[in-house]
């Protein structure tokens, strides 16, 4: 890929990052969302195989607080390949201050300011091959049931001006099955190549479409309740805790038998 030309920028995440240090952030978030969830599953083909020279956008439909963690699990377990970044809107980094060093950068969206930092952030960011871009563009929460998919059109300005780029759609659920903690679904789609062949309106509706796809395409999966149908990429607990749990292991050990904690016996996918 061409070196562009880049230019130092205030806060620049590209020298803020520290590796070591997200790495060892993956050992916590295996725990956090082990504490929080059942699982964490992938459905489909996993994710798409992009040349590592390639520029490398991810952009998901936005339903929860836990979106930005769960980029940052999956950076840390699935794209290893890859130094993940992603924005987040200023006033909520700075709750999360530390997430600097992680490769979010902060973005005022309420301003042109903020339109005109998202674009030269994130063009310094793709110019540096071996880089991921994690973007929540529908840019506040949603419901993912909610149809049609509306993107804001950063995006698609990013897709015309790198058009070397590999744009990836990312639908994202957390819904309750048949244990007493959540799941945490997703679904990569097919990726899609940037370019400057279409306007900006014409790529804001392609990107819509191929998420709104995407997403329908794992809603399927999900309302099935099938965990044969997706991989596990993490196993969370079980189990209803606290004293309820403690008899079930107590009777168990007494009976020579293991401990069952789970609701339902989970089939081998």
């Amino acid at each position: 890929m061409p070196t562009r030309q880049t230019v130092p920028l205030p806060d620049d995440p590209l020298s803020l990052h520290a590796p070591r240090l997200f790495r060892a952030f993956g050992w916590y978030l295996h725990w956090f969302f082990w504490r929080n969830f059942h699982a964490v599953r992938i459905s489909g083909a996993g994710i798409p195989d992009v040349p590592a020279h390639r520029p490398l956008m991810v952009y998901a439909n936005h339903p929860s607080w836990w979106d930005p963690a769960l980029f940052m699990l999956l950076s840390n377990t699935i794209l290893r390949d890859r130094i993940s970044f992603g924005p987040m809107e200023a006033e909520a980094l700075e709750r999360y201050k530390l997430f600097r060093r992680f490769g979010v950068y902060g973005i005022d969206t309420a301003t042109q300011r903020g339109a005109a930092r998202f674009m030269a952030v994130s063009v310094r960011i793709l110019s540096r091959p071996g880089t991921a871009l994690w973007v929540t563009s529908e840019g506040h929460f949603t419901d993912p049931r909610v149809r049609p998919v509306r993107l804001r059109p950063g995006l698609a300005h990013l897709a015309r001006r790198l058009p070397d780029a590999v744009i990836v759609p990312l639908a994202v659920e957390y819904p309750f099955w048949n244990e007493r903690k959540p799941e945490v679904l997703f679904r990569f789609g097919p990726p899609v190549e940037a370019g400057r062949g279409r306007s900006v309106a014409e790529w804001n509706d392609l990107l819509q479409e191929r998420l709104s796809a995407t997403m329908d395409a794992l809603a399927l999966d999900a309302m099935t309740r099938n965990p044969t149908l997706f991989q596990r990429v993490l196993r969370g607990r079980v189990g209803v805790g606290g004293i309820y749990d403690i008899w079930r292991r107590l009777t168990a050990v007494a009976g020579w038998r293991r401990p069952q904690l789970a609701h339902e016996q989970e089939p081998e996918a």
